[in-house]
């Protein structure tokens, strides 16, 4: 089932969390606003904003074949808030952490989590790949990286029981497909509820197998002898 219109997936959205309504209208209208001042969505995309960006968020807690654990949730390349504004409202007992790389889009995100009376978001400023480590219960991140970069930095933040969910748009499947042989994983795309066209990456990381290891350490012993 594909939800097409702000009605169908506004409907979709209260009939699972009636309870987070209100506090996502009031991203909904603290998005518009922010959004004169800096690019956090594209223009056209506000006038779909609860299909393409708050139910496109939301489907998360919706769309794996397993359940998504509770427990710590880390967001990464937060952006705009998506998804990890929507999760913090839909679940406000569990902990979110939002990371972002620019100051700007960190304090709106502070901003609009105040707005919606969260207590239950941190918003760090930082490079993923200066975080320090620590494993969470599950990983979101949409539009922040390709999935082989995205393992290669933020790997050390799983474990074996952390669900990855992973928006990818029309190249979820070409991504898993050409991952490599380097990671041990038990992914899967699960089709978008809000996109026709669009998957998401959904499953856990065991980690590297050391194949790729193996044959950069090879190359490079293969090239000292020259």
């Amino acid at each position: 089932m594909i939800l097409i219109g702000e009605a169908v997936a506004r409907d979709w959205l209260a009939a699972r969390h009636g309870e987070a309504m209100a506090r996502l209208e009031v991203l909904v209208r603290a998005l518009a606003k922010e959004n004169e001042g800096q690019n956090l969505v594209s223009r056209p995309s506000l006038d779909s904003v609860w299909q393409r960006h708050i139910v496109d968020s939301a489907q998360l807690l919706h769309v794996s074949r397993e359940t998504v654990p509770d427990g710590p949730w880390l967001d990464l390349g937060s952006g705009a808030g998506f998804p990890g504004l929507v999760i913090a409202a839909l679940q406000p007992d569990r902990p979110v952490t939002l990371v972002d790389s620019r100051r700007l889009r960190t304090e709106w995100l502070a901003r609009a989590a105040a707005l919606m009376e969260l207590t239950n978001v941190e918003v760090i400023l930082a490079r993923v790949e200066d975080l320090a480590e620590r494993q969470w219960h599950v990983i979101s991140a949409r539009a922040f990286a390709p999935l082989d970069r995205l393992l290669e930095v933020a790997a050390r933040f799983s474990t074996p029981e952390t669900l990855w969910l992973l928006p990818k748009g029309a190249k979820a499947q070409h991504e898993l497909e050409t991952l490599g042989a380097d990671w041990n994983h038990v992914f899967h795309v699960e089709q978008s509820l809000t996109d026709a066209s669009a998957g998401i990456i959904v499953g856990h990381l065991h980690g590297r197998t050391g194949i790729q290891r193996k044959g950069k350490a090879a190359s490079r012993k293969r090239g000292s002898g020259r």
